[in-house]
């Protein structure tokens, strides 16, 4: 796949890819959507009627709008790519492109363990330990990727690019695609957010899977669909208390409200969980700097459950003989509804594609509503794990 940044003076390796003839400096990441026009807008290629080369390769071109970066065209689909975050790889994953990842932005918070439990569904966790955090300009030039499911300005505002780093990578590499969407809280994103199923739709057309979306959005939609329909009614649901876990012997906790619309939060708001922070005036840790409580503040909110984001690899079991048996044995603590119930569990973490989320959700179920779901340390599955693999490795028709 091959491109270049819209003067076509010198080919260079991805020598298909535009950006609307927008050649340097900040139009890049202003925005992009709209500048190539309709299809019948005059080119040389198209005013022929000799069936060149050149206008053969071209029909097969496909173009993939998302912002930041706004319309991106193809001339093929990619073979090799790289995603920042697990939402992204967990994405390519789905589509079935897993042999094409050749590495990762932040390997700590990609949780490949989830695999395990679908049939038939393996990735190759090599490239990941090879380049667990790709966030230089040689990086990307040594993986020479076909695109790069990045939001380019999450590296310019947390690692220290710059327009002109995206516009080379982009020029002399390969394209990128994405947008921060785990949370809402960054003052720097101040264009469009997309939804966890939005943005999957956005990867698919990347990679021209868009039946294997279809197949997911369907089981998604069928799974939260059956899930809501057994919700018990508002006011019998508990009330939720978010934090991020540290340490195994917590003493302080980070409030986090379930508001936020991020995808990291999505089973949540799925599950009509009620917040325990509603109606009281502590703010979003992730909005406001440091309001951390204390034992005696968590009290006075008494939680029905803490939910710990964070730990994610622990098991349940672990998890209640670590975390859970600290609370128990502190006095303050031990006086926690939750605590006192054995209601404390881990949150699930914030990089989510659509297959963590399907796990993610059904953790959540068991964890908020064990008298509807079972509880989370039985063996009830909530979703067809056979159907998740048959749509991974493309045998998906017979479930539409």
């Amino acid at each position: 796949m091959d491109g270049n940044n819209g003067s076509q003076e010198t080919p260079t390796r991805r020598d298909v890819l535009k950006y609307g003839g927008v050649a340097t400096g900040s139009g890049l990441l202003a925005g992009c959507a709209g500048v190539f026009g309709s299809d019948s807008q005059s080119t040389p290629a198209n005013n022929t009627t000799e069936k060149s080369t050149e206008t053969a390769t071209e029909s097969t071109n496909y173009s993939v709008t998302m912002e930041p970066i706004g319309e991106v065209e193809f001339d093929s689909t990619p073979d090799q790519w790289i995603a920042y975050d697990g939402s992204y790889a967990d994405m390519g994953v789905a589509l079935g492109q897993a042999d094409g990842m050749t590495g990762i932005g932040g390997a700590d918070r990609y949780y490949t363990h989830l695999y395990n439990e679908i049939p038939g569904v393996e990735i190759d966790t090599e490239p990941i330990e090879s380049y667990p955090e790709v966030r230089t300009k040689e990086e990307f030039y040594e993986l020479d990727n076909d695109v790069h499911l990045y939001d380019p300005q999450m590296l310019i505002n947390w690692f220290d690019w710059d327009e002109s780093d995206i516009e080379e990578i982009t020029t002399n590499v390969a394209p990128f695609v994405g947008n921060l969407i785990f949370r809402r809280s960054d003052d720097w994103h101040d264009y469009r957010y997309y939804t966890l199923y939005e943005a999957f739709e956005k990867v698919a057309q990347v990679f021209q899977e868009q039946e294997r979306y279809a197949a997911f959005k369907e089981l998604h939609d069928e799974f939260i669909a059956d899930i809501q329909s057994q919700l018990p009614t508002a006011d019998e649901r508990p009330n939720v208390f978010l934090t991020y876990g540290v340490t195994q012997e917590p003493d302080e906790f980070t409030p986090y409200r379930l508001n936020d619309q991020g995808t990291s939060k999505k089973q949540w708001r799925d599950l009509g969980v009620s917040d325990a922070l509603g109606g009281t005036d502590i703010e979003n840790q992730s909005t406001t700097g440091n309001m951390d409580l204390d034992y005696e503040g968590l009290l006075d909110l008494d939680p029905d459950v803490i939910l710990f984001r964070n730990f994610a690899e622990m098991s349940v079991e672990e998890f209640r003989n670590t975390i859970l048996a600290y609370m128990e044995d502190h006095p303050v603590g031990s006086q926690l509804t939750a605590v006192k119930n054995g209601r404390v569990y881990r949150g699930g973490y914030l990089h989510q594609g659509p297959i963590h989320n399907l796990f993610l959700t059904e953790q959540a179920a068991k964890q908020i509503y064990p008298d509807v779901f079972g509880d989370v340390t039985d063996d009830t599955e909530l979703f067809d794990r056979q159907r998740v693999a048959d749509i991974v490795n493309g045998d998906f028709y017979s479930n539409n």
